[in-house]
């Protein structure tokens, strides 16, 4: 076994062993990918403060989201075609953020059904629901959902209608992937992958199995999202979903101060401060960036947390120090689980708990929760 110290260790491994239209599509974003490289670039300019002389043992990394304990303040985001980068991934992220104590969320896009998922944990989890033009098919995933006793649901508002993709576009990524010479050359170049994911509970998008017009057999994934996702999604949907669900729920997708006033206001349990991982807007400004404005104008009425970019226990506690009470992981997690299956995914969590723990310390904190700006160089 290779010696794994980072994300970037993680994310190497799963480059050599993931067919390449699967990695490029976890790893790249919207258009120029200028947003995405500005979702890490805005944090790595961040400088934290270096204290001596205080006492740290003893830390407490522990925390709460939704009211419910976790180990740390990090959550697996959800994220479609999981179950493509390792056979029955999201059953195995799923169980590996069980058994580490942090929430995992099943993605309306997933490989693996809610109910594949829910047969196979023993705590129940969140979905994300996207709202297709058939509200009916949307009302019976929440209902599904429910079934499942899912404990929360995350609305996602920012992919009415989705960015380009160029790497997807020339890779010709499709669900189930379509044959063509260079996806046959792809995965004679990594068999390995192509076995595995052959042994897989199912191939193709588990949610949407015999419910969607045309979800098996797709030109492309971009042109059958574009047909299928709503761009009428608005604030009166949202009341719609609350409704409905009844439960915990979380909007995901605010980047903008007005956004989350209205979020604020509307009910909901939380927000996540999010530019999709770079994958839509192309341009638009970092999460980390757009945070503390958010921060300041929710003003403690529900939580706020963050995604984009996020690789690092380092990056974890500048986003807690500029107000987020917490944050969730993608790439980051896919990349373990695209090089080692659960257990890339186990140390994937291992390694930003790591990172969190000594960062903390060397900043002069004993708990997670004292994160504020005062940690922050100015500068």
């Amino acid at each position: 076994m290779p010696v794994v110290t980072c994300i970037e260790d993680l994310r190497q491994l799963a480059r050599k062993r993931v067919a390449r239209a699967v990695f490029e599509y976890v790893d790249g974003g919207s258009y120029s990918e200028c947003t995405l490289r500005a979702n890490r670039a805005d944090l790595e300019s961040l400088a934290l403060r270096q204290r001596v002389g205080i006492d740290v043992d003893r830390r407490s990394l522990r925390t709460t989201m939704l009211g419910r304990e976790v180990r740390m303040p990090v959550g697996l985001a959800p994220v479609g075609l999981t179950g493509l980068n390792w056979a029955d991934g999201e059953i195995l992220a799923a169980r590996a953020a069980e058994r580490f104590g942090v929430p995992f969320t099943l993605s309306t896009m997933s490989i693996c059904s809610i109910e594949d998922v829910a047969g196979e944990v023993g705590k129940p989890f969140w979905f994300q629901l996207y709202v297709m033009r058939d509200r009916g098919f949307a009302a019976s995933l929440i209902e599904r959902a429910k079934a499942a006793k899912c404990s929360a649901l995350l609305l996602t508002l920012d992919l009415q209608i989705q960015g380009q993709r160029h790497r997807d576009i020339k890779n010709g990524l499709a669900v189930p992937p379509k044959l063509t010479p260079g996806t046959v050359l792809d995965v004679l170049r990594k068999p390995a992958w192509a076995l595995n994911v052959l042994r897989g509970k199912r191939r193709s998008f588990g949610n949407l199995e015999g419910r969607i017009p045309d979800a098996n057999s797709l030109t492309t994934l971009s042109q059958w999202i574009a047909g299928q996702f709503d761009p009428t999604l608005s604030w009166k949907d949202v009341e719609w979903v609350k409704n409905l669900w009844g439960g915990k729920l979380v909007l995901k997708g605010i980047l903008d101060a007005e956004d989350a006033s209205i979020a604020a206001a509307s009910g909901v349990d939380a927000i996540v401060v999010s530019n999709h991982g770079g994958r839509q807007l192309d341009g638009a400004i970092s999460s980390i960036r757009a945070l503390p404005e958010i921060v300041e104008v929710v003003n403690q009425k529900i939580e706020v947390w963050v995604d984009g970019g996020i690789t690092s226990g380092q990056d974890v506690l500048k986003a807690l120090a500029l107000g987020a009470d917490a944050t969730m992981i993608g790439r980051a997690f896919l990349y373990g689980l695209g090089a080692m299956g659960e257990a890339g995914v186990t140390r994937a969590l291992e390694i930003i708990r790591a990172e969190l723990d000594v960062t903390m310390a060397l900043c002069g904190l004993r708990d997670v929760k004292d994160a504020s700006p005062a940690i922050l160089r100015a500068g």
